[in-house]
């Protein structure tokens, strides 16, 4: 894996729905929250709109969230939470998972929420490959 890639896109060895329901799992296993889960492809069937699957899944871990909206120089990046990956099915009718690399995107910022991102960064990495395995 490419460290300076802003977007991370890996293959998933399931489909859409046990990507999903793996990822959430996982991330409940490392003490993370899951607020929300965002079916786009329903929603933009309701526009009329056809799409392959996509999801987006939110995970959220206080221990982070906490220590940056708890600081006033860290509440700016409340626009990046919460942390959300995304699982959709391309044209080739494979499954895919892609993330923010974080960690890429701290220079910067206050240190308070640096250290927050890279820690949020790294257990985000390891969710993910819990369930698609090494890259």
């Amino acid at each position: 894996m490419n460290e300076n890639h802003l977007i991370i896109e890996k293959v998933s060895p399931y489909n859409v729905p046990v990507t999903v329901e793996k990822l959430i799992e996982a991330a409940n296993q490392k003490g993370w929250q899951n607020p929300a889960v965002h079916n786009l492809q329903q929603s933009l069937a309701k526009s009329g709109k056809e799409v392959l699957p996509v999801v987006v899944v939110e995970i959220c871990k206080p221990e982070y969230s906490g220590r940056m909206l708890e600081q006033h120089d860290g509440r700016i990046v409340s626009i990046l939470m919460p942390y959300r990956i995304s699982v959709y099915e391309e044209m080739d009718g494979k499954t895919y998972v892609a993330w923010l690399n974080m960690s890429v995107m701290t220079a910067g910022l206050p240190s308070v929420a640096a250290e927050a991102i890279l820690g949020a960064s790294e257990e985000s990495f390891a969710i993910v490959k819990s369930v698609i395995g090494s890259f």
